[in-house]
């Protein structure tokens, strides 16, 4: 393959346009949608202040189209960006019609990131405005004065919550700016490859890289995602997205629920186990999505305390693998079917469901799990394959792992303002391939299965041993909390793997029940060599675990023992 423009071949065969209307796919048509088909629909919020918001889809319809005119008294000009520093919430939403319907780009910061990193991503965006949640009023106040083109600063509150005093210049109130501006305000008509919202990745070794999403990228994502095989969103359904909002437009969820006009609940900053199952009880919730350390939470929460989930049916787990014995204890014991999902920032993020076939139903349930425990197949639009070190496609047969390439119609093309250049590498048919940085089979049926990211696996004396598949193995024993497995470097093997483990709270577990879990469960050459307990492995601010923290301070553990 080679890193070269891609093919422009012209057609060849005439052209014959069709006869159908020419209607941009734009973010804007979904709250049309929304408010027309589904007015008194509701989202129901956990405010920051405190309390439980409620209002319908018609009330957010009208909030956001005077949130945006209220940009447009800012001077927010087309294709401008509009930062946001929130929790999961009504305003939230409503900034996301708002600025993008209008032509903006939403840019949605991740508040968990150190504040140098919030400040070089807002400059490098060239943010004019932020909105912020009272949560992240000492990170505003911190970065204020720092940060080069943002002119205005909106706290996402009423009068009565606003600071008292502030290092903030000329802080504006969300709720005065609403009240004062028009609800009458058209949304404008415009390409639907115009930029629509701007999500920067986690950053974990370099600076972060942004990946400006288009309309027509969003729609088209929108649409898959509600798909039977994907996420299955219906107006029947109750949505509550524990996935940010800041993360990746929470998976697409906030315009997957105006398309098909499901009731919206928000969890705000409540993102501790009581306070997920209260949400989940009280609105009746149906589904949910999150990342493995989020239900981990939850899970504890509910066990300890003899509870069972009344209404919701179903969650999607991405982000990072779920681990079988996290999906068994919600699908055995609680009921609740988990769609194991797999994509990137880069992919809006979608790109893969875990939903059997018809011809997996009547499987014996190991056989069944089996299936599930896989990221899934790819949803229409996706196309991927896995390629190995020349190159060279390998055979979908379950076995073989490669390197897993993707491409489509909602996945990157370049990253904002070029940045690292152009990442994709073409093949000899002129496509562009993104390529993920993951390691995985495929097999015949299309069901994807990642052994490893490319810069975590583990090569031992030749062989490739899959941390991925040694977590897993550790996180079903009943004392462990978490557990990460890494390549630590070895005098003869050249890297082995090493098992680092949080125990559950009380728990006394030692090195050699540890390892004698593994007998019987793996080829015995894959085990690891040692376990080190810890009281903590360090995340990322998206809730994957930081191998490259654990490789730089254990990366060396066997070589000091030997």
């Amino acid at each position: 393959m080679k890193n070269e423009p891609i093919s422009n071949a012209q057609p060849t065969q005439p052209f014959v346009a069709g006869m159908m209307m020419q209607q941009p796919l734009l973010i804007s048509s979904l709250l049309v949608h929304a408010e027309r088909h589904h007015a008194d629909q509701e989202v129901v919020s956990r405010r920051v202040e405190g309390d439980i918001h409620r209002y319908t889809y018609k009330d957010l319809a009208t909030r956001a189209r005077r949130m945006a005119n209220a940009l447009a008294g800012f001077g927010v000009q087309s294709g401008q960006r509009v930062a946001t520093l929130a929790w999961n919430g009504y305003r939230h939403m409503e900034l996301y019609y708002a600025a993008s319907g209008s032509g903006a780009v939403l840019h949605t910061l991740n508040p968990r990131l150190h504040p140098d990193q919030v400040v070089y991503i807002a400059d490098h965006a060239e943010d004019q405005v932020l909105f912020f949640d009272m949560t992240f009023l000492p990170l505003v106040e911190a970065i204020a004065s720092r940060v080069k083109t943002i002119k205005t600063f909106v706290a996402m509150t009423d009068r009565v919550h606003m600071p008292a005093q502030t290092k903030i210049p000329n802080l504006l109130c969300y709720e005065e700016l609403v009240e004062a501006s028009s609800d009458r305000f058209d949304w404008p008509t415009f390409d639907e490859n115009t930029a629509s919202s701007l999500c920067y990745t986690s950053g974990t070794t370099g600076n972060p890289k942004g990946v400006l999403y288009s309309h027509r990228s969003t729609l088209l994502h929108t649409f898959a995602i509600a798909l039977p095989d994907a996420l299955n969103c219906s107006a029947r359904d109750t949505i509550l997205p524990v996935v940010p909002m800041f993360h990746v437009n929470a998976w697409g969820l906030p315009y997957a629920a105006c398309m098909m006009g499901s009731k919206l609940v928000f969890p705000g900053s409540g993102l501790d186990g009581k306070s997920l199952f209260e949400l989940f009880e009280t609105e009746r919730v149906t589904m949910s999505a999150g990342v493995p350390t989020v239900w981990q939470g939850l899970l504890a929460y509910v066990e300890a305390n003899d509870l069972k989930f009344s209404t919701m049916r179903r969650t999607v787990i991405g982000g990072s693998a779920c681990p079988p014995a996290m999906m068994r204890a919600f699908q055995e014991r609680y009921d609740v079917q988990v769609i194991h999902a797999w994509g990137m920032t880069e992919m809006s993020p979608v790109g893969t469901a875990a939903i059997l076939k018809g011809k997996h139903l009547d499987l014996p349930a190991e056989a069944r799990m089996a299936v599930q425990s896989t990221q899934g197949r790819a949803v229409y639009g996706v196309d991927m394959k896995i390629v190995g070190e020349n190159g060279e496609a390998l055979p979908w047969d379950g076995k073989v792992s490669g390197e897993l390439l993707v491409r489509g119609p909602w996945i990157i093309q370049n990253y904002f303002k070029n940045e690292g250049g152009d990442p994709l590498v073409v093949d000899e048919q002129g496509h562009g391939w993104f390529p993920t940085g993951d390691v995985a089979t495929i097999d015949a049926d299309g069901y994807m299965h990642i052994t490893d990211r490319s810069k975590d696996v583990i090569k031992s004396g030749g062989e490739w041993i899959g941390s991925i598949d040694l977590e897993n193995i550790a996180m079903a024993h009943p004392k462990v909390a978490m557990a990460a497995c890494i390549a630590a470097l070895h005098a003869k093997w050249d890297e082995r793997p090493l098992l680092i483990v949080v125990k559950k709270p009380g728990q006394d577990l030692t090195r050699e029940e540890m390892l004698s879990f593994f007998e019987g469960r793996i080829a015995k050459w894959w085990t690891p060599d040692d376990v080190v307990f810890v009281d903590a492995i360090p995340l990322g601010a998206t809730g994957k675990m930081l191998k490259n923290r654990l490789r730089e301070q254990y990366g060396n553990h066997l070589l000091a023992k030997a």
